[in-house]
């Protein structure tokens, strides 16, 4: 995978209160669940692995994907092969968000030769990817091109605009996983509107550098930004900031 710059540290003490509180429940709820699984072995990857059968490289799990017909947010997990993994990754959550969980009036961007779904709610946004490391643990957000998940393509000021709307409120595959997912969009979203800024920045950046080719689709930009995370930190910040 290439690298793109990542974004500066988080000031947490300049978010507003109500934001950091919301981010810091989220941030418990990941550390219990943490706690829960973990009192039998399990995590939140070896949950979406259950019973799947052999974990093949490239393929999605849980096969078919997670979906909520009522918020229409979107995860899967998978993994490249090693020599195309970040270091120390064993995969990654791709999370996404359809057209019919958007508010009225957001659109695809206008991106000339973009295509068009055949079915308007394939008009999907990806928001974040979470690499996870070996033992289940989240150690990386990233960002990536257009043509890594096929997504269509939104500014970055919508999809920031859509990360309060991912949720995944139902119980199959995993409760465990699906509500830390969601809790790890709440937790981190500071950083991930930091990195779809970027994601843009990095694409108005490889487009000037090269006018003649479709951006979208050039396989030599991947990774669009990046960071590194650690919940623990994160938790530890924002409970200084109200302890305060």
């Amino acid at each position: 995978m290439n690298l793109s710059p990542a974004p500066g540290a988080l000031d947490v003490a300049a978010l507003p209160r109500d934001e950091v509180e919301r981010m810091a429940e989220a941030g418990g709820e990941i550390v219990e669940i943490r706690r829960v699984l973990g009192r039998t072995g399990d995590n939140v990857v070896a949950e979406v692995l259950r019973n799947q059968g052999t974990f093949y490289e490239w393929d999605h799990y849980p096969s078919g994907d997670v979906y909520d017909h009522g918020s229409h947010a979107q995860y899967y997990y998978h993994a490249h092969p090693v020599g195309q993994r970040f270091e120390g990754e064993h995969g990654h959550f791709h999370t996404f968000l359809r057209p019919k969980g958007m508010p009225a009036g957001v659109k695809p961007a206008p991106i000339q030769d973009a295509p068009t779904p055949e079915d308007p709610n394939d008009a999907l946004t990806h928001l974040i990817a979470i690499s996870m490391d070996p033992d289940g643990e989240p150690f990386r957000l990233f960002t990536v091109n257009r043509w890594v998940t096929g997504e269509v393509w939104y500014r970055a000021e919508d999809v920031c605009g859509l990360l309060d709307r991912f949720k995944i409120d139902h119980a199959q595959p995993s409760w465990p996983t699906n509500r830390w997912i969601t809790a790890m969009v709440t937790l981190f979203k500071p950083q991930i509107r930091e990195l779809v800024a970027a994601r843009d920045r990095c694409i108005e950046a490889w487009e000037s550098d090269c006018p003649d080719g479709d951006t979208y689709e050039d396989r030599d930009l991947e990774v669009t930004s990046y960071v590194d995370i650690s919940v623990d930190r994160q938790l530890e910040a924002l409970r200084a900031v109200l302890d305060g």
